[in-house]
């Protein structure tokens, strides 16, 4: 075995085994609580979903890529082929979605009650599950094309059209079909991402102006929550967009046509970066998150305000 095949499982073992530990931590975590029968906040709804599809995302994807550079070629058959890669395909877009809807539901809670979000602020979490719900139902049906594009790994039918990751194979598409397929990835991925981005800048357009009014009044030599809440939106959103963008590039080039394996192994490494690091950051700069856990480990859950926003409960002085 070649001593990059080495170091291409390893990172992909570690990428996923501490991406996976990180999201079944919050998964068992919100599952206690909500078994413990305490009030939870009504953003924990997306954030369990985020911390779900993150969770397959990586199993469904970095298990087979790290069996992969192992040297443990062609271990599926055709049906698991389409399995799998239409259901990571549904995990994937599942996690741009519940990130948008996160993004978007921070923006509504956070906004000033003489904005024009005012009235929203008392129905969105009565939108929330059907919301959820649409997303989950929308991909499950959109995503409904993957299938029939993959092939078994062993797939040798005019072999210069296809393209081989290692344990399945693709047809490469031309013409009509590459317009179609370029069509579908990019137009809801634009949305989603620019729903998301939209909404996270609002966020930090309302959090540097209450920072600004808080030094206006009172000059403090400690961080403020706004602070540390507006950089954790800005790694959050940035580690999304920056690491799905290039992926869907690079998913999108390899689609239309033959490409080395490190490209594919790029592109898969860049797509599970965000569902590895976005449980890490939620634990470490989600305020109630550490309140559930101090909870737990002292032997008391106590009934914490639903609607404390998911990265700072101090942001609660923006409403």
């Amino acid at each position: 075995m070649k001593s990059e095949d080495i170091l291409l499982s390893v990172a992909f073992f570690f990428q996923t085994g501490m991406g996976f530990l990180g999201n079944s931590f919050l998964i068992c975590l919100f599952t206690f609580v909500f078994l413990s029968g305490s009030k939870m906040r009504s953003i924990d709804i997306i954030v369990v979903q985020l911390t779900l599809v993150n969770c397959l995302m990586l199993l469904l994807k970095g298990i087979p890529h790290t069996m992969t550079t192992l040297g443990l070629m062609n271990f599926l058959d055709e049906i698991d082929c389409k399995i799998i890669s239409y259901f990571y395909k549904v995990t994937r877009d599942l996690s741009l979605s519940m990130t948008c809807l996160l993004s978007g539901f921070q923006a509504i809670t956070i906004s000033p009650t003489n904005s024009n979000w005012a009235k929203l602020k008392a129905k969105a979490p009565k939108h929330l599950i059907p919301s959820s719900l649409f997303c989950w139902t929308f991909h499950l049906l959109s995503c409904s094309y993957i299938p029939n594009g993959m092939k078994g790994p062993v797939y040798t039918s005019n072999i210069t059209e296809t393209q081989h990751n290692g344990y399945c194979s693709h047809k490469i598409l031309s013409g009509y079909e590459a317009y179609l397929f370029t069509t579908i990835i990019f137009f809801s991925d634009a949305i989603f991402l620019g729903l998301m981005v939209s909404a996270s800048g609002y966020m930090v357009f309302l959090l540097y102006s209450h920072h600004k009014q808080i030094h206006i009044t009172c000059l403090s030599s400690r961080t403020s929550p706004e602070i540390r809440a507006t950089k954790t939106i800005l790694l959050l959103v940035g580690t999304f967009f920056s690491s799905n963008l290039f992926n869907c590039i690079l998913t999108m080039y390899i689609s239309f046509r033959k490409s080395a394996p490190w490209l594919m192994y790029t592109s898969a490494f860049l797509g599970a970066c965000f569902p590895a690091i976005s449980p890490f950051v939620l634990i470490i700069s989600d305020s109630q998150v550490t309140r559930y856990c101090y909870a737990i480990w002292g032997g008391k859950i106590t009934h914490f305000d639903p609607d404390d926003i998911v990265i700072s409960s101090a942001q609660d002085d923006l409403l």
